[in-house]
């Protein structure tokens, strides 16, 4: 950790290059086969290219320590860091933890800054102690053999035999017409498929109708 990062115009185009780099690949390619094999001066190869001096010997020295692959683009991160958090740090971490101390408690005790454990606790997926925790089980809709469960519905209704109060407007009315209810029920089951629907007099008489159907 201790190291900070900026960028430079890295991750703004799709292939990830440097939308700022003076050469693409393919020109930093041509610029090494004019120094090396063409027997071009490093001020021809400069100028042709487009940029200064110093650059074409940095391609150049990248070249000769790498090959062709060190002439990619690398990115914004430094290749050394002197303030690194060093591995074993990063297991007594990871190990206090898992012991679930929090990150002031774990930085107190290995005399750190709390940033720099919030910053590894972040890296190892550890930032909250949720992440601690075994994930649940995914509960699956799935049953060994078909019909072994039914899904049954019932809906009571209202029976409707003669014009109401609301119509007729006599009070009346709505004490004489007791129509009472009716249920209809609905039973599906699943693999393979068996939808049935009937009218009875109850909800208790629907699931007594069904709770032997299979």
């Amino acid at each position: 950790m201790g190291c900070q990062t900026h960028s430079h115009g890295w991750g703004d185009r799709p292939d990830g290059l440097n939308k700022n780099a003076r050469l693409t690949l393919q020109g930093r390619f041509l610029l090494v086969e004019r120094l090396t094999q063409q027997g071009w001066t490093v001020a021809q190869a400069a100028q042709a290219g487009g940029l200064s001096t110093s650059r074409a010997y940095h391609w150049l020295a990248r070249y000769h320590g790498g090959g062709a692959a060190a002439l990619a683009d690398r990115g914004p991160a430094p290749q050394r860091c002197r303030n690194r958090t060093s591995a074993a740090r990063v297991a007594a971490i990871g190990g206090l933890r898992r012991q679930r101390l929090s990150g002031p408690a774990i930085a107190k005790q290995l005399a750190m800054p709390v940033s720099t454990v919030g910053k590894v606790l972040r890296r190892l997926g550890i930032g909250k102690l949720a992440a601690l925790e075994p994930k649940p089980a995914v509960v699956r809709y799935q049953r060994e053999r078909p019909g072994e469960l039914i899904h049954i519905d019932v809906k009571k209704l209202g029976r409707v035999q003669a014009v109401g109060h609301r119509i007729t407007g006599d009070p009346r009315d709505r004490r004489r017409m007791r129509a009472g209810n009716t249920c209809m029920s609905a039973s599906m089951r699943p693999r393979p498929w068996l939808i049935a629907r009937c009218w009875l007099t109850s909800a208790r008489t629907a699931r007594l109708h069904f709770s032997t159907w299979r």
